[in-house]
């Protein structure tokens, strides 16, 4: 990926609507600036030129057959380093995170785990100019990617440096987009109050995304949102942690049935999952 692999022709306007619609059906999405944003941000500039390689699991990528657009305008995952399985997610997946988010204009957003840019794009779309978008990503090929891809939104910023550590910006919402087998308390320090954290817990590729929502004092709404797959975070795996989170996987109900996120507290007879200096909860806050 770099600065001048980017093509510079973008799809159609007939193409970028049927694209939003389809994504929007499949997510059920009814934000109407997640769609438009959908619409008008180009795919194919975040993705490097075609053929691309489309994830084909579990077997693996099939190579499209020529670089025309309307092969990036489906709901599918690209690969931007295969050989990695590092991709462009489902377009999908991300509009029922965004969904599930309800990033408001003006909002700030931290997005972990930001690759090429893409998904930081569509959010910068929906926090618009008013907002702020910060994209962190530790691969630095894909960071300059990234910081090169963005320059059309000046809001948002592409950021070389880990998500899971460190002092992040005070955040509206904070979307992870790696799996991790623990919520960094990073993440909790920085959501405000009525803040919004989406993450996949997940052991190696396999999980699922929750939402928590900041009440303050340390307390703070649960939410599962969806089963996924997806790539581990760098610097968010531990195998201690693991094993606690397929534990909790294999309760009844497994996350389905989490309903708050504590901190400060000791955890009681309904703790589902704990953590280093949190625990879920299947009692509501």
């Amino acid at each position: 990926m770099s600065e001048t692999a980017a093509p510079t022709v973008r799809a159609s306007a007939s193409l970028g609507d049927y694209f939003a619609e389809i994504v929007a059906s499949r997510s059920r999405v009814s934000d109407p600036r997640i769609k438009a944003a959908f619409a008008k941000v180009p795919r194919e500039a975040f993705l490097g030129p075609g053929p691309w390689p489309i994830a084909t699991p579990p077997k693996g990528y099939v190579l499209t057959p020529s670089a025309d657009l309307a092969f990036l305008y489906a709901d599918v995952v690209v690969g931007l380093f295969p050989e990695r399985a590092i991709n462009n997610g489902e377009p999908s997946f991300h509009a029922l995170c965004l969904g599930a988010a309800g990033i408001a204009e003006g909002e700030t957003v931290v997005h972990v785990g930001a690759g090429a840019g893409y998904y930081s794009a569509i959010m910068g779309e929906v926090t618009g100019p008013a907002g702020r978008v910060e994209a962190l990503e530790i691969e630095p090929e894909l960071a300059a990617a990234a910081d090169a891809n963005l320059r059309p939104w000046p809001w948002v910023s592409a950021h070389h440096r880990s998500g899971v550590a460190g002092v992040l910006p005070e955040a509206d919402v904070i979307y992870v987009n790696a799996g991790v087998s623990q919520i960094a308390g990073c993440w909790l320090d920085a959501l405000k109050r009525g803040g919004r954290l989406l993450v996949p817990l997940t052991t190696g590729w396999q999980g699922a995304v929750l939402r928590f929502t900041s009440r303050g004092g340390g307390l703070f709404d649960a939410r599962f949102l969806c089963p996924t797959g997806i790539i581990p975070c760098v610097g968010g795996q531990d195998p201690v942690a693991a094993e606690r989170l397929s534990q909790a996987f294999a309760a009844p109900g497994g996350l389905m049935a989490v309903r708050s996120l504590r901190r400060g507290t000791v955890p009681d007879q309904s703790a589902r999952l704990v953590g280093d200096d949190w625990w879920l909860s299947t009692e509501a806050v």
